[in-house]
């Protein structure tokens, strides 16, 4: 019997012993740390004012809410990624809170993971209309605490729908130079409502606030649309490219890795 003959007939009495799993796992061990990711669908509900309908986006595609959607179909983790827009153009706080009565919005928030809200910029509006021809910083810091509240109603009726739901509140930027060119305080008083806006936020689980006002800051680019309120095509996609940092931020969304 040939030498190379011995080894070959050992191998096979080994596989036939019943050790054949041990061989296989020491030849085709997987790499250490390999970790199989199993993709899942991300369901978010998308509600509030002309930022949520996706007003100034040049083709109507929803704004911020078509490159969130890009953004996170592009993850390994993400196998669909569906939002649904319920935005409505010039929505204020107790608007919002009345069509969280409608029943199909109800329906969506059930089913998701996640809300997105943009909502305070028609409230300052109001307080700006209503005070024309009196206008100062006092009016617009009278008009917080009534703003809080009906947030907080908000983030009340929304885990009332849906106790696990995750909540993220998008700030208010500043597009206000053209309407209040008269108050030299206008950052001012979008600081103010934005950290009303946080400090509610932060009193909830599972919800977080998305700083935007920034963004719009810089001067050096033009991010509005033609209306010089809304964000342009370049203004949604930093938006979005924000909102997405965030919903990853400690792995809000609960995304597998």
């Amino acid at each position: 019997m040939k030498k190379w003959f011995i080894p070959l007939i050992a191998a096979v009495s080994l596989a036939m012993s019943g050790c054949s799993i041990g061989i296989h796992n020491l030849l085709f061990k997987p790499a250490s740390g390999e970790k199989k990711v199993v993709p899942v669908p991300v369901r978010i509900v998308s509600i509030g004012d002309s930022l949520t309908e996706g007003v100034g986006d040049s083709k109507g595609r929803g704004g911020y809410t078509y490159y969130l959607k890009n953004e996170l179909d592009g993850m390994k983790g993400v196998k669909k990624t569906t939002i649904t827009n319920y935005g409505v153009k010039g929505n204020r706080t107790d608007q919002l809170l009345a069509r969280l009565q409608d029943k199909n919005i109800q329906k969506s928030i059930r089913e998701s993971d996640a809300v997105i809200i943009t909502i305070g910029g028609n409230d300052i509006m109001k307080v700006f209309r209503e005070n024309i021809p009196n206008l100062n910083k006092q009016a617009f810091q009278i008009a917080i605490p009534g703003y809080e509240q009906r947030l907080n109603e908000i983030f009340r009726q929304i885990r009332k729908i849906n106790p696990n739901v995750k909540i993220a509140l998008v700030g208010i930027y500043n597009p206000f130079s053209k309407w209040f060119s008269d108050i030299k305080e206008v950052d001012d008083i979008l600081a103010d409502w934005n950290a009303a806006s946080k400090k509610v936020a932060g009193k909830y689980k599972n919800t977080i606030f998305i700083p935007v006002s920034d963004i719009f800051d810089r001067k050096e680019e033009d991010l509005l649309y033609d209306d010089h309120f809304h964000p342009n095509d370049q203004g949604y996609k930093l938006m979005s490219k924000r909102i997405y940092h965030y919903l990853l931020k400690g792995n809000f969304l609960g995304i597998p890795k």
